[in-house]
């Protein structure tokens, strides 16, 4: 008798086990499923050939984080994804602690991304939230969203685990945005009671695939996360300075950085209160004002279709052209060379394609 008992209890929590893990998981928006991946400065260099060629379909790019953060491998990660026809998203990860904040956010957004042309939906990564309350968190969301709509007149979607958006996004948010959501090891994500559907699923962050050392997030998207078309965004940039980050690699000169981002030496210097313009140093990681020459940047990156390539340790001109079959001389017309014998790791070269 007590043996039927415990096998009756085990097989009704079995059930109860597998019902909530099938009947109560959330479903996709369609039957359409691309394959996604999702990445930052994180991943460092991405072969997108690679990527490609693994079967991944749409790859979603960090743009940029709080009022004066742009991705430093934003625009390489753009546009290399772009030249080897992926489905590109943009992201921006959301710090605001007021509404105001918010708008101040998402007009810097706005203006990183203006020049670019996203097949996906803009999608706001608003994870951290500090001391704010509910209420704050989804009128904070909201003043973001909204504004980056006007903006870019461009549909935008919630990133999102599935704790924050079962008990912190609300329903409003729900009814007016499409959720992509976080949620590991498991084969569909829970359900909830704001969403009754996803766009987009990320299903891992230890993801592995060819082109990407270390992991990355791996995510399946439906043809809702989609934009009806991919027109160029034009927004009028912000008057924030815009910052990016260097790591300082070995070879590297203050001028040589300088002349790379279209700044001076003082005004790097200046800063990062570095007292010696001679002395800096391999791995030490720099601020750099690209506010004066980000149209150009955009322009260069955006417009003329090249290549933005990586110098690597052992590359020299000679096997770079070989290896985009072109020659040297358009290499050092196209990024002013003045010596083709001196070339940096990690310096970045734009190609002609």
């Amino acid at each position: 008798m007590i043996k039927k008992f415990a096998y009756i209890i085990g097989l009704a929590v079995f059930l109860m086990l597998f019902l909530s893990s099938t009947c109560f998981a959330l479903s996709p928006s369609s039957d359409t499923i691309y394959e996604g991946i999702d990445v930052s400065d994180w991943q460092g260099n991405i072969n997108y050939s690679e990527v490609k060629a693994s079967g991944i379909d749409i790859v979603y790019i960090k743009a940029s984080q709080g009022t004066n953060i742009t991705d430093p491998y934003f625009k390489t990660n753009y546009n290399n994804a772009k030249m080897n026809d992926l489905k590109v998203g943009l992201y921006h990860f959301l710090t605001a602690r007021t509404e105001e904040e918010a708008i101040e956010e998402a007009e810097y957004f706005s203006s990183v991304i203006s020049g670019t042309s996203p097949d996906c939906k803009l999608a706001m990564d608003f994870e951290n939230f500090g001391n704010l309350t509910k209420d704050e968190i989804n009128n904070i969301s909201t003043a973001f969203l909204e504004k980056v709509k006007a903006l870019t007149n461009k549909d935008v979607v919630i990133y999102s685990d599935a704790s924050n958006a079962r008990n912190i996004f609300d329903s409003k948010l729900a009814n007016s945005y499409p959720l992509w959501i976080a949620e590991y090891d498991v084969s569909s994500p829970s359900s909830n009671v704001n969403w009754n559907s996803w766009v987009g699923f990320q299903y891992t962050d230890t993801g592995t695939i060819s082109g990407i050392r270390g992991f990355v997030d791996r995510d399946k998207f439906t043809d809702d996360i989609l934009l009806g078309s991919n027109d160029v965004i034009t927004t009028t940039p912000n008057n924030k300075n815009k910052i990016e980050y260097y790591t300082v690699r070995s070879g590297n000169t203050l001028s040589r950085i300088a002349s790379e981002f279209g700044t001076t030496v003082n005004e790097i210097a200046g800063l990062n209160s570095i007292r010696n313009v001679n002395l800096i140093y391999p791995g030490e990681v720099l601020k750099i004002d690209v506010t004066r020459n980000l149209d150009e940047i955009q322009s260069n990156v955006y417009e003329t279709n090249h290549i933005v390539y990586t110098i690597k340790r052992g590359d020299t001109l000679t096997a770079i052209a070989n290896r985009f079959g072109i020659s040297i001389e358009s290499i050092v017309r196209l990024n002013n060379i003045k010596n083709p014998n001196l070339i940096y790791a990690g310096e970045r070269l734009r190609i002609n394609n």
